[in-house]
């Protein structure tokens, strides 16, 4: 199996109004979403998200926790009522922004994109789930395809600003504000239901306390207000306060309990990996992905080390701010490991599992084994591939003229690295200037953020909506509604299977003038009114 494997992103973006810095971020993320989805679907029928089949809290350990036990930002299988969500949306009717639309109706806090993805507002921040991939080398593409995205929304709002009144919004594909405040950019990865839970949480703790050292974004400022001068590998490694636990915003886990496939039940569990930072290298990116994929495989045929480290969170805070890579981490049963030891380890015993790699898993066992000898004996080698490497080389530029880590202009250009303007950010200008390597060109993301990948049934729902876009009542990750406006039927299409649905399967049905055929063949259960 190697690599390859069901797996995602989701990426919270940071949001600001430069005009207006105290704007409702609410609203702002509302109108991200408002105004891609004008672009993507001109003329489509509002398609709703079909909350009915999520459960959110749903726990890998074997229970559920009690909806009155949970934070309001667990309930995500419900829509907002009377939140920030509506005013959001009041917001936006009394802009006019969209009223081309001539619709209220059409004003959405959810779009459902071509390319098979999500984008829509999670509280605070507007949020691209991608698309399902089979490899780590397509969740980097489609990953990406979100930044591009990001950056076409913006562009847009910019340019319509005189005419809208609607006032400019910047996006930021990071992790932190600064003020004590962290949004995630997490992975998501199908195991089989098989899988020993304890086991996975036993090899995962130190996995994820240590490979920050490659997938890091960096970050100005230690601890969780970013107060303390220097400069750490990981942004978000000091927002995690213990080791297993179903929250993501409060208590944060390295190992979060989600039990939510959002697929077969009976044969898949989603592990959802909230540890990571938001990654704008193409190869930081493709090594977390690739390494996860691989551990995972390990874990699966009980192949994998189990190193347990004596307190794994304090060990992440830790190899976080150990810029030798030599820094002590206590093991649990006496002694101590380095992160790159530790990193090691995982990295030999998948070279053992792979002896005859196909492609893309060789891909990223050279990558891996490259990167972590390059971390012991030249790490600034590494500012050509690795997101920190590269924002901590263009620091310490500064810092050798004489400028302290606590001086805001370092902070400027830490937030400056994520900006997802292309002729502002400054990993846009390292890529353009050659110093950063990139694995697809500007042409490769821009079509990903219109085309579905062709191996999983995001295919499916990325078509049938710009195919058929004025029937589709609602979907999700597993499931899309149909009615022909002409017709009295509703037909419901169930996708259980993540790799069934591909291009193979639909792609004949596209030059039909209804969904009707390609639901009737594909056997979806039908109502009529």
């Amino acid at each position: 199996m190697g690599v390859q494997r069901i797996m995602g992103a989701e990426t919270e973006f940071g949001v600001i109004s430069p005009t207006n810095p105290a704007a409702n971020h609410t609203v702002l993320s509302a109108t991200i979403v408002n105004t891609y989805d004008n672009l993507a679907f001109s003329k489509h029928q509002k398609t709703a998200w079909e909350y009915d089949s999520e459960q959110p809290l749903q726990d890998a350990r074997g229970f559920a926790m009690k909806r009155e036990e949970a934070h309001s930002s667990q309930l995500t299988d419900e829509a907002y009522e009377l939140t920030s969500e509506d005013i959001a949306a009041e917001a936006l009717k009394e802009s006019g922004m969209f009223a081309e639309r001539l619709d209220w109706d059409k004003i959405t806090m959810n779009s459902i994109l071509p390319n098979g993805a999500r984008l829509y507002v999670d509280h605070a921040h507007p949020e691209y789930s991608s698309p399902e991939v089979t490899s780590p080398q397509d969740a980097v593409l489609w990953d990406a395809a979100g930044d591009h995205i990001a950056a076409v929304t913006i562009a847009t709002l910019a340019d319509s600003s005189a005419k809208t009144g609607i006032e400019p919004i910047n996006l930021y594909k990071n992790n932190t504000d600064g003020k004590g405040q962290s949004y995630g950019s997490h992975e998501n990865y199908l195991i089989s239901r098989e899988t020993d839970f304890d086991y996975l949480t036993k090899v995962l703790a130190s996995f994820f306390a240590t490979r920050i050292i490659y997938t890091g974004a960096g970050r100005v400022g230690l601890g969780t207000d970013g107060d303390e001068p220097g400069f750490q590998l990981s942004q978000r490694a000091d927002f995690f306060e213990r080791l297993v636990g179903l929250e993501t915003t409060i208590r944060r886990p390295l190992i979060n309990t989600r039990d939510e496939p959002h697929a077969d039940r009976e044969k898949y569990r989603r592990l959802h990996v909230i540890t990571g930072d938001a990654n704008l290298a193409h190869y930081s990116s493709l090594l977390k992905f690739g390494t996860m994929s691989l551990v995972l495989e390990l874990i699966e045929q009980g192949k994998a080390p189990v190193i347990q480290l004596t307190d794994p969170v304090t060990a992440m805070h830790t190899v976080s701010r150990d810029l030798t890579f030599t820094q002590e981490l206590p093991l649990a049963n006496g002694g101590s490991i380095t992160a790159l030891e530790v990193q090691q380890a995982y990295l030999e015993a998948s070279l053992d599992n792979n002896p005859n790699p196909d492609e893309q898993t060789r891909e990223v066992l050279e990558l891996w084994e490259e990167v972590l000898h390059l971390l012991a004996t030249a790490p600034d080698v590494l500012a050509d591939r690795l997101d920190w490497a590269a924002k901590y080389q263009l620091l310490k530029a500064y810092v050798a003229q004489g400028i302290d880590w606590d001086s805001p202009k370092l902070k400027a250009i830490d937030i400056q690295y994520s900006d997802l303007r292309p002729d502002k950010g400054l990993y846009f200008k390292l890529v353009g200037l050659g110093r950063l390597k990139t694995l697809f060109s500007a042409e490769h993301i821009k079509k990903a953020a219109s085309e579905p990948p062709d191996d999983t049934r995001a295919y499916a729902r990325g078509k049938i909506l710009s195919t058929w876009g004025n029937e589709v009542i609602s979907a999700n990750w597993d499931t899309i509604v149909v009615r022909n406006p002409l017709d009295i039927t509703t037909y419901r299409l169930t996708m259980n299977e993540p790799s069934d649905l591909t291009r193979r399967t639909i792609e004949p049905y596209l030059t039909n003038p209804s969904a009707e055929p390609l639901f009737t063949a594909l056997g979806a259960n039908s109502h009529t009114y």
